[in-house]
């Protein structure tokens, strides 16, 4: 009699299997669904029905739930009609005591469980069992079918989003369906993701069939299933890139201390070592350039500088400003830093369109100004220049007023010896 219900059982394990979800997830969700089923058929309003399917025959066996239930935990009538009339009033009723309405169909007074078990306490749950029904394989089946298959598929999307949450932060390879609207759709094998205008790389093709990596940047819960979505901007993309290529990192023997990128164009990396025979630079790099290769490939070409950290700022400054070479860095005040190089190097300390600064100045931390020596030594002449031109204006002025008042000191003598005069 279980025939029809046992081989859709088999239909269900194997699409289970097909989609990676787990048998007692499955076994779950067909028992629900029978149980429903059998309520439906036989079972009257407000009963709790459970059922239990022996997945190797078929068989299925049902109870009854009822609650335990002794008078603090059920509403007298009056009680539950004054609780009516409060019902509108949402403040007065989030402070009712939690209770119940008394309901034969799911509550079993204290007393009369305690004929059944002596040892049940208020709370607990007593079982009745139900009688099977000779043609409910049959019926379950057909009353069952597109319950289980909905359950099925929301059961995947559950699975499908745990399974990506836990990937977020992670590096996962997609390949490029196509393009809705401005965002790019990507399969990532067990589902979809969505690659954002706002996370792509500016300038970036992407082409459909192409294999690529991408950042899990955020895994969000929606009405229609997981929404994955997914960065090729982002830093992390680059770190997580370097760690999956350079095993010195997953030991802990390379640390990234920090990133500066502009996405698509260039990236600048600050890595340290926590061991003395370890270069955090040479394990980045790789043999010939293996290691960064691969990484520069996986941005599709984005050049990428591994400088040196260092907790001395003047040393990490100067490390960030490469390929440059700098003569001196000179610490204005907090936050500003002036870095001195050679004449023939202040193009490639500023960069394209002051690339290579702006990018050295966001990976330290620090604003940066960079002046060559023949622009500094022209600001000490021009500053010497105008020290001196300031010391003869002042001498220049001292004497002046030092005729002055010799001239002051003249007149007054002058009268003075006139008075004199007058008075002989």
């Amino acid at each position: 009699m279980f025939q029809d219900l046992k081989t859709f059982i088999s239909a269900l394990s194997q699409i289970a299997e097909e989609k990676g979800l787990p048998q007692e997830k499955v076994l779950e969700v067909v028992e629900l669904a029978l149980a429903a089923a059998y309520k439906k058929d036989y079972g009257k309003k407000g009963e709790i029905v459970k059922a239990k399917l022996n997945p190797e025959t078929g068989e299925v066996k049902f109870w009854q739930i009822k609650e335990v239930v002794d008078n603090s935990m059920v509403y007298t009538e009056e009680e539950w009609e004054e609780l009516q009339k409060k019902k509108e009033d949402k403040e007065k009723e989030e402070t009712e005591e939690k209770k119940v309405k008394f309901n034969p169909k799911k509550h079993i007074m204290l007393d009369e469980a305690r004929k059944i078990d002596p040892n049940v306490k208020p709370g607990d749950e007593l079982i009745f069992p139900l009688e099977a029904k000779q043609d409910y394989g049959r019926i379950a089946a057909q009353t069952a079918k597109q319950v289980i298959l909905q359950k099925l598929k929301e059961l995947e999307r559950e699975m499908i989003y745990e399974e990506y949450k836990s990937k977020e932060g992670e590096v996962l390879s997609g390949i490029i369906q196509r393009r809705e609207g401005e965002n790019i759709l990507v399969d990532l094998g067990k589902t979809f993701g969505i690659l954002p205008l706002k996370e792509q790389i500016p300038g970036e093709n992407y082409r459909q069939g192409q294999r690529m990596k991408f950042y899990v940047k955020k895994v969000e819960e929606t009405p229609k299933g997981p929404a994955i979505i997914l960065s090729r901007n982002h830093p992390k993309l680059v770190s997580k890139l370097f760690e999956i290529e350079v095993p010195e990192i997953s030991a802990g023997q390379v640390v990234i201390k920090a990133i500066a990128r502009e996405p698509g164009s260039r990236t600048k990396i600050a890595v340290a070592s926590t061991e003395e025979n370890i270069d955090p630079i040479g394990a980045m790099v790789g043999q010939r350039g293996t290691r960064v290769a691969a990484v520069m490939e996986g941005l599709g070409g984005e050049k990428i500088d591994i400088v040196k950290w260092s907790e001395d700022p003047e040393e990490f400054i100067a490390n960030s400003l490469s390929p440059a070479k700098v003569s001196e860095i000179k610490i204005d005040k907090k936050g500003v830093a002036l870095a001195i190089v050679p004449d023939d190097q202040l193009s490639l300390a500023i960069g394209k369109n002051g690339q290579n600064v702006r990018l050295a100045a966001n990976l330290c931390g620090w604003k940066i100004d960079v002046k060559s020596q023949s622009e500094l030594e022209e600001e000490k002449e021009e500053k010497e220049e105008k020290e001196e031109k300031q010391t003869k204006q002042k001498e220049d002025t001292k004497q002046k007023e030092d005729k002055q008042e010799d001239k002051q000191k003249e007149e007054k003598e002058d009268k003075k010896k006139t008075k004199e005069n007058k008075n002989n």
